[in-house]
């Protein structure tokens, strides 16, 4: 069934500005719409997520969504509300990093749906072979310094400076609008609030080159209670890359979200509907340290983002770490997910051949490793029956074999309820 694009954003609490006549435009016509996503990356992390969940709601809502990558925008880098101007990447560099995109952006939309299909376009394919000349006579005469420097993406560089290079970012953002307005009939442009100026300066250059009418919708940008930034954890980006960020780590920052973050991502990030969402929230009210509104966010997202076989993983890897998981679970695990749950704890590692062999578990954790100072601090641990390999307690005696070894490469070490140590078979 189609949604009203519009009600589920405002309902949701993505929505910004919106510029008057984008609703009745939406509601007179299937509209195609478009995000803009610069590939400086060869992954996508959670902050790109808000304007890809708008792309999504726009095609639930019988809409067309068009993500435009920008292989061309993305060697200059938008100086919107940003510090400093970013490092300029290569042709080649941008060129993986968008065929990296494509691949996560499918998980989300639908590029095989009939007429309001999702398309994925390049901006380097129209700009690659656009004269400097050509460009500045046909384009950039009808655009005035005085409406550049009047927007406040620009106003607030002035101050520390801001190169000609970063200066004609709108300029080419608002190309990309009217060339998606002439090839696709695009009329509306998306994206986050710091984005208004780019998108407007792609409005007026429709209305004056074209004598067309095109639309501009912002949603917020988001942030944490705290005032930390949104979608940064110590280790840096959270990405939708297994590879840059396990799912396990994945699902643990949705996790470990605020009771009054959550609140607010559970809207934003999820395709929950309202009722539901309302049901888990007054559930969550009634018992918070059950955490249930947090437990449904990173479920929804992580199953979305990976798989649900990846969330079923990260739920066992939690449940592990925190004391309640078992030897099963613990078997479960693939390698990559062992190593980012016991990140941090410390590591020791021992021959293959040892381990195969068979080895004392006194001599493999006093002896080959050092997990413990000496034979005598092992055997009263063992003794008081306050050690674990891989979450089955272990008496005196026990031989660590080849059965041992989790994922062909990890042994979990457990003292007690909370000292944890990983050996690596190598």
């Amino acid at each position: 069934m189609k949604t009203n694009f519009v009600e589920e954003l405002r309902w949701r609490g993505m929505i910004h500005d919106m510029m008057p006549g984008t609703e009745e435009q939406l509601d007179k016509e299937m509209t195609v719409a478009y995000v803009g996503i610069d590939p400086t990356a060869d992954s996508l992390h959670i902050g790109h997520l808000v304007s890809i969940m708008m792309l999504k709601h726009l095609q639930a809502a019988g809409h067309k969504p068009i993500a435009l990558v920008g292989g061309a925008t993305g060697m200059i880098g938008d100086p919107s509300f940003k510090a400093a101007e970013r490092k300029l990447l290569t042709v080649e560099e941008i060129q993986h990093n968008v065929e990296c995109i494509r691949k996560q952006l499918s998980k989300f939309l639908d590029f095989n749906n009939g007429d309001n299909a999702a398309q994925m376009m390049n901006n380097y394919d129209w700009m690659k072979d656009y004269l400097f000349l050509d460009f500045i006579r046909d384009v950039g005469k009808h655009i005035t310094v005085n409406y550049m420097m009047a927007k406040d993406s620009v106003k607030k560089r002035m101050e520390t400076g801001i190169s000609f290079t970063e200066f004609s970012y709108q300029l080419l953002q608002g190309y990309d609008f009217l060339t998606l307005y002439r090839k696709c009939g695009c009329k509306l442009q998306m994206g986050g609030s710091d984005q208004w100026g780019n998108i407007t300066t792609g409005t007026e250059l429709i209305r004056r080159m074209e004598g067309g009418e095109a639309f501009a919708l912002t949603c917020p940008l988001i942030t944490k209670a705290d005032g930390t930034k949104f979608g940064k954890t110590e280790g840096g980006n959270v990405w939708l890359d297994p590879v840059k960020t396990s799912p396990y780590k994945f699902y643990q920052f949705w996790l470990n979200c605020s009771d009054e973050d959550s609140v607010k991502y559970i809207r934003i990030f999820t395709l929950l509907p309202k009722e539901e969402i309302e049901a888990i929230e007054a559930e969550h009210a009634q018992a918070p340290h059950l955490r249930l509104l947090q437990k449904a966010l990173a479920k929804d997202i992580t199953v979305r983002v990976h798989s649900q076989k990846d969330y079923e993983q990260a739920v066992a890897a939690s449940e592990i770490l925190f004391g309640k998981g078992t030897k099963e679970q613990l078997q479960t695990l693939d390698k990559d997910t062992i190593a980012s749950v016991f990140e941090g704890v410390p590591q020791f590692s021992i021959a293959k051949s040892k381990i195969d062999a068979g080895i004392d578990v006194v001599d493999l954790l006093a002896v080959e490793t050092n997990v413990f100072a000496s034979k005598g601090e092992i055997k009263r641990a063992l003794k008081e029956n306050s050690i674990s390999i891989n979450k089955a307690k272990i008496a005196e005696g026990y031989s660590v074999t080849s059965t041992d070894v989790l994922a062909g490469s990890y042994i979990v070490v457990q003292k007690g309820k909370k000292n944890y140590y990983l050996v690596m078979v190598q």
